[in-house]
Parts: structure tokens; C-alpha cells; sequence
């Protein structure tokens, strides 16, 4: 983990409450999907941490809703300006770890982490059947999902009301879908209906955190294992060690 001073490059709407933020800077540090950046905005006493969405050497991208303050600050922010960053934090997911039918699941805003883990599984074993299912509450809450196709991958899309692709949620998709192995990235409660639905696989958890990286023990949960921090011994657990 390190201190960074990123300059944006890009930092465009996607959806009615969604944003892409290209950064550019020193990007070497990072080298799993699932890991986060954790953002310094003025007037805010907590750093912002949001999942990383793609990155190179020398650049990263992030997906980010504007639900309060700090990401309405990042919102109102132009190209040229820089951004105090602290990366990479988080451990990650393993994606040596796959078994042989893997699917990815990502709800709302944790379906960025799942083109990481895409785009790392396509690289490093691009025989393997990938497959991915994204959910959202309605139409207009999908994300772009172009990334994906460009893997040869197209994700099933499913929203709560039935606006866009299947009616329902994940769960209703995987249950329909053969998998011995699921990587999943969004709200407890997905994570939570998915868990039973899944023999074998790695969840990334959403939690408010003090530092991001492990001092103030404010995002400590209960595992199987002993008390983890999910800023630094998460975000990404394994199926096994979980407890509701």
C-alpha cells in the first residue's frame, strides 16, 4: 500500500447515478482483481474506498455511484485535477482458484471487481468457461457491460422489476446455471442468498471502514478462522470461513 497523487483523465456519467473515473500515476502496486483504492476528499473526515475496476502501469479505472458527499465531490471533479489516493488495499481475489465451471456474480456496483476477475481468468487460463451474471434493481441501473463482450463473455443480466433481461435476481439466474465455483462482489444480502447456492468460491464484502487498511479494527467480522479486517484481511473471504 501506498500514498499516490493521481491526475483524472476521464470522469463520465454511465448511468443516472453512475460515473467512470480513468486516473493516471503510478499504478504499479496493484496486481489482483478485487483490490480498492482508498480516495482523500476534501471536507471529508474518512477516505472513500472504491473497488478497482481496471488497471495498467501507469493507469486506473474505477466505476463509482454518487450516493452522498464525497462521491458527489468526486462528481463535480474535471480532468487535470489530482486526487490523494492510498493503494492498493485489500487482498483480493485468488483466481488460481477457480474450478472448473466458475461463475462470477456481481450486484450493482460490485460488478466491477468481476471484469478483474474476468479479464485475469481469460488471460491465464483462456480455455476456461467463464461465466458471469450481473443484477441491478431496474434498466436504467445497468452497467456497461461492453468490457465483458470484448472477453467473449456475455453476461446474464437480471433486474428486480423486470425491466431488462431476466426478472428476478442472481440467485434466479444461478440456480439455472451449472457452476462448481463462484466469485461474488456486491450487498450482504446477495452474498448472503448466494452463499447456500455455491460449492466452492470467494466473496468480496462491502463494509465502512476507518483507515482501509487495518490499524483502527473498525471493520472487524467474525470467521471461522478468527476475527478478520475486511479493509486488509478482506475484502475477499473464502466460502468456508464465512459466518452469518
Amino acid at each position: 500500500m501506498d500514498r499516490k497523487f493521481l491526475t483524472i483523465m476521464r470522469n463520465e456519467p454511465v448511468t443516472h447515478d453512475t460515473r467512470f473515473m480513468e486516473l493516471a500515476g503510478d499504478c504499479r502496486e496493484i496486481t489482483k482483481p478485487g483490490q480498492f483504492l482508498n480516495i482523500r476528499l476534501d471536507g471529508c473526515f474518512l477516505r472513500r474506498p472504491i473497488s478497482i475496476y481496471d488497471w495498467t502501469e501507469d493507469r486506473v479505472s474505477i466505476l463509482y455511484k454518487v450516493v452522498g458527499k464525497g462521491t458527489r465531490q468526486m462528481a463535480d471533479m474535471h480532468p487535470g485535477e489530482n486526487l490523494d489516493v492510498l493503494l492498493p488495499l485489500g487482498n483480493g481475489f485468488r483466481t488460481d482458484l477457480h474450478g472448473r465451471k466458475p461463475v462470477l456474480i456481481g450486484g450493482g456496483i460490485g460488478m466491477p471487481p468481476m471484469y478483474g476477475v474476468a479479464k485475469a481468468l481469460r488471460r491465464d487460463f483462456p480455455d476456461l468457461p467463464v461465466q458471469v451474471i450481473l443484477g441491478f434493481n431496474t434498466a436504467e441501473d445497468i452497467l456497461p457491460t461492453e468490457a465483458f463482450r470484448k472477453l467473449d463473455i456475455e453476461p446474464v443480466i437480471t433486474t428486480a422489476d423486470g425491466s431488462a433481461g431476466m426478472k428476478g435476481f442472481v440467485t434466479d439466474a444461478l440456480e439455472q446455471t451449472e457452476q462448481d465455483y463462484v466469485f461474488a462482489c456486491g450487498p450482504e444480502p446477495m452474498l448472503r442468498a448466494v452463499w447456500p447456492l455455491a460449492e466452492d468460491g470467494q466473496f468480496s464484502f462491502e463494509e465502512r471502514m476507518g483507515c482501509g487498511f487495518g490499524a483502527c479494527m473498525g471493520c472487524s467480522c467474525r470467521t471461522k478462522y478468527g476475527t478478520k479486517r475486511i479493509c486488509k484481511d478482506g475484502p475477499v473471504l473464502m466460502r468456508e470461513e464465512i459466518i452469518w
